[in-house]
C-alpha cells in the first residue's frame, strides 16, 4: 500500500510538470528554453541542498552519462513541445514514448513481462485514446516529435535510475551535471523576456514537481521494475487533464470519466501480483514498501 501511495504521489508531481509548463510557456509568460534552464537550476539547487545536509557531495560524471543525457533530452523536448501542444495531448505523446522505451528496457534486461501486463497496457492505451480522440485538433508533427523525443529521454533516465543505491544523491548529481547543457542550449536559443510569474512557475516545476519528484521516482523504480514503472506512468495524462480542468479551464465530461476508468483499471490489472497454487508470488520487493 505504501508503494502504491508513493507511486501515486510521484505521478501527480509528473502531471504537475505538464500543467506548469503549459501554463507558463503556452501562455507566453516565458520562452521554452529559459523555462527548461530555470527548471533544472531550481531542481539542482534544492537537491544539492538536501544532499549537502547529509555530508560531503561530489557529483562526478562516472556512470552518469545516460542519466544526464536522458534528463537533458527530456527537459528540452518537453519545454519546446508545450509551445504548441495542449496539456493532455502532450502528456499522451510523452508517456506513450516513455512506455515504449521502458518496455524495450525490460526486454533488453530479460525482465519477465507477463501477457496480463501487456493486456493491461492495451486497455490503458484505449483509455488514453478515448480521452483525446476525436474532437481535439491534430497536433503539430514537429512539436509531437519533440515530445516523443522527450519521452525517450525520460524513459532512458528512468532506466538509468534502477541500479542507484542513493536515489537522492543520484538525482542531485544528474540535475547539477545537466545545468551546463541546459544553460548552453538556452544561450543559443536566447533568454527572451520572461515574466516574474513565468520564472516562478519554472522554479516551482524544478524544485518541487521535478527535483523532489524525481528523487522519489529513483527510489521507486527498482521496486516497481521497468515494465510496471512504465505502466504506472500511463496515469499521468489523466491526472494532467484533471489539473488542466481545475487550473486552465479545460472541459471534463463523460468521456474523461470513462477514459479514467479504462486507464486506471488497465494499470491496476497489469500491476496485480501473480499468485500460483496457493503460493503468493509478489513481484514488488519489500525494499521501498
Amino acid at each position: 500500500m505504501r508503494l502504491a501511495l508513493l507511486t501515486l504521489l510521484t505521478m501527480i508531481a509528473f502531471a504537475g510538470n505538464s500543467v506548469l509548463n503549459r501554463m507558463a510557456v503556452g501562455q507566453g509568460l516565458i520562452d521554452p528554453m529559459p523555462f527548461a534552464a530555470v527548471r533544472v537550476i531550481a531542481g539542482a539547487v534544492i537537491l544539492a541542498g538536501l544532499v549537502g545536509f547529509r555530508g560531503r557531495f561530489r557529483p562526478g560524471w562516472a556512470g552518469r552519462g545516460s542519466g544526464v543525457g536522458g534528463l537533458a533530452l527530456y527537459l528540452i523536448g518537453f519545454s519546446l513541445a508545450y509551445a504548441a501542444l495542449d496539456a493532455g495531448t502532450g502528456a499522451l505523446i510523452l508517456f506513450g514514448a516513455v512506455q515504449i522505451t521502458m518496455f524495450a528496457g525490460a526486454i533488453l534486461a530479460a525482465e519477465a513481462v507477463p501477457l496480463r501486463r501487456w493486456a493491461g497496457a492495451g486497455v490503458a492505451f484505449l483509455g488514453l485514446l478515448l480521452l483525446l480522440l476525436p474532437g481535439s485538433a491534430a497536433p503539430s508533427l514537429w512539436h509531437a516529435g519533440l515530445m516523443a523525443a522527450a519521452g525517450i529521454g525520460w524513459g532512458i533516465y528512468s532506466l538509468a535510475g534502477r541500479g542507484q543505491a542513493d536515489a537522492l544523491g543520484a538525482t542531485a548529481a544528474n540535475f547539477l551535471l545537466a545545468v551546463p547543457l541546459l544553460a548552453f542550449a538556452c544561450w543559443i536559443a536566447g533568454w527572451g523576456a520572461p515574466t516574474s510569474l513565468g520564472i516562478g512557475l519554472a522554479v516551482l516545476s524544478g524544485a518541487v514537481t521535478s527535483g523532489l519528484g524525481y528523487a522519489l521516482w529513483y527510489r521507486l523504480v527498482p521496486a516497481l521494475g521497468a515494465a510496471r514503472a512504465g505502466l504506472a506512468q500511463l496515469t499521468v495524462p489523466v491526472i494532467a487533464a484533471g489539473g488542466g480542468a481545475m487550473l486552465l479551464g479545460e472541459a471534463v465530461g463523460l468521456r474523461f470519466l470513462l477514459a479514467t476508468l479504462l486507464v486506471l483499471g488497465g494499470v491496476a490489472w497489469a500491476s496485480m501480483p501473480q499468485r500460483r497454487a496457493g503460493q503468493d508470488h509478489r513481484t514488488i520487493t519489500s525494499s521501498g514498501s
